[in-house]
Formats: structure tokens, C-alpha cells, sequence
């Protein structure tokens, strides 16, 4: 949830810090236009498979230029000297269109 936060406040250095060295891209272009208006975001599930390995999967929903967008992510995660850094992600889906009311976005 924090990096979903980071990225609606366009908070490129928290992301990159949070992002691990091995994955991690130079930058993100966050401010490139048009900016994504941020709508929400869904946790569907979370499982922590050892002690330095998690996974999450979510759906973030966002709008740019007036369109609706889901960004459906199995993110995971990998746990170093007691922090927690995104690894990667598989995006099952992004699509766009009229989006359900009753998800979230991460």
C-alpha cells in the first residue's frame, strides 16, 4: 500500500529506495503527461511464502486523458537485512474500458 501511495503522489525517490537493486530501473518517468489520476486500489491477495519471500496480487484503477484503466499485478517482494523490496511483477491483465465499481486499486 505504501508504494501504491508513492505512486500517486508521484514519489519517485520512495520507489526506487523500495525497489530492489536487482530490478530496479533507473527512473520511472512519473512525470511524464498525462499524470494518471489515481482511483484506487484493491488487495485480492497476500501470502508470505517463507521468511524473505512474499507475494502480492492487486488491482489499481486509474484514468488518463478521461480514460478508465485496471492494473491487475502479482507483485513480489523479497526481504534483505529486515526491509521488504518489490522484486517484480506479472500483469495478468490492463485493460481499459468501463471499470467495476466495486474494485480497488493498489
Amino acid at each position: 500500500r505504501s508504494r501504491y501511495t508513492a505512486y500517486t503522489l508521484a514519489q519517485e525517490p520512495y520507489l526506487l529506495a523500495t525497489w530492489h537493486p536487482s530490478t530496479r530501473p533507473t527512473t520511472l518517468g512519473l512525470n511524464a503527461d498525462p499524470q494518471p489520476k489515481w482511483l484506487g486500489l484493491q488487495v485480492k491477495r497476500h501470502h508470505q511464502t517463507d521468511e524473505t519471500h512474499a507475494e502480492v496480487e492487486f488491482v489499481a484503477r486509474y484514468k488518463i486523458g478521461g480514460r478508465a484503466w485496471r492494473l491487475h499485478e502479482n507483485s513480489r517482494f523479497i526481504r534483505e537485512e529486515g526491509r521488504w523490496y518489490y522484486l517484480d511483477g506479472e500483469n495478468p491483465t490492463i485493460s481499459s474500458g468501463q471499470l467495476n465499481q466495486g474494485e480497488n486499486n493498489a
